[in-house]
This record gives C-alpha cells, structure tokens and sequence, in this order.
C-alpha cells in the first residue's frame, strides 16, 4: 500500500477501504467529460481491476480526489479518472496526485505510462508527460457515444444522463 503526505496535511493512499466509491461516482458520472452518465456499478468494477489512489483532506479525512491506475505492475500503466473536486481545486492536487501515481509506478519498475485528457495538458506536463506518437497507436472502440466528449449536449433525447444511488 502507498501512503504519502504533504507538509499541508493533505494525504494520499492507495487503500481501497478509504476510497468512497459513492462520491467518486458521482464526480465522474456528473461533472466528468470523460465518465458522464457511467453507472455506479461500473465505477466500482473499473476500480476494484486497478489502483485507485484517493486524496484525503487534513482534518476531517474527507476524500477531496481521485485517480485510477489501470497497470500489471511490471511493464505498463494507463492513468485515468482524475478528478479533484470543484472546492478544492487551485491548490496544486491534480499536479501532486499525478506526480504521486508517477512515482509509485516507479517504485514499482513500470517504464511506461499512458493517459488521455482533453484540457490538463499542462498538469501532466509539469511531471514528464509529453504527446505520444500517434503513428505508433492504434485503438479499436466500442463505446456507444451517448455523450459528447467536451458538453454533454450532444446526447440522444431517449438516454438521460442520471446518476443512479
């Protein structure tokens, strides 16, 4: 298990017992590009088959962000689901959490690391992010585009993006 704190108090953990899996699903499934409309069961699926890593809130341990580490643990790792919530934003956690996850996947022996972001380029760049190499890619994708990537508009009238207790 990883652990590391911040001379704030701020506290990250790779425990999956502190991870509040209701709160995570509803940042991703209501105020994520990336995850909107995803149902509870698959949040909790998809983090169960990784390493989710939670930030925790000096004082009263409320869980402030999260992410999620999809890897084997020896040659690859795609991060993913990074959300630190609206009131705690503009405190440097998103840069921190990354860079966190970056340097357990080190301890580790993963070389390499992969992620997709539409707009936190720069996060990701403070800590050796860079663009990959498009002709080296390739992907095969069978999500059923129920909602657009960037507004959320753009999703059919009969599919109603909800969150589900």
């Amino acid at each position: 298990m990883f652990t590391a704190r911040r001379d704030d108090g701020y506290t990250i953990s790779t425990d999956p017992e502190l991870l509040d899996l209701d709160l995570v699903h509803t940042w991703l499934a209501t105020d994520s590009y990336w995850a909107a409309g995803r149902d509870r069961e698959t949040v909790v699926r998809s983090f169960a088959g990784s390493i989710g890593f939670g930030v925790y809130r000096p004082g009263d341990g409320r869980q402030v962000a999260v992410a999620r580490m999809i890897t084997d643990g020896v040659t690859f790792g795609y991060l993913c689901d990074v959300y630190v919530d609206r009131a705690e934003r503009g405190r440097g956690l998103g840069t921190w959490l990354a860079g966190a996850v970056r340097d357990h996947l080190a301890e580790l022996g993963v070389r390499r690391l992969l992620l997709a972001t539409v707009d936190a380029h720069g996060v990701y760049e403070k800590i050796g992010f860079g663009p990959v190499r498009p002709e080296h890619w390739m992907e095969l994708d069978r999500r059923i585009p129920a909602v657009s990537q960037l507004t959320g508009k753009d999703r059919p009238a009969d599919r109603p993006l909800t969150v589900e207790p």
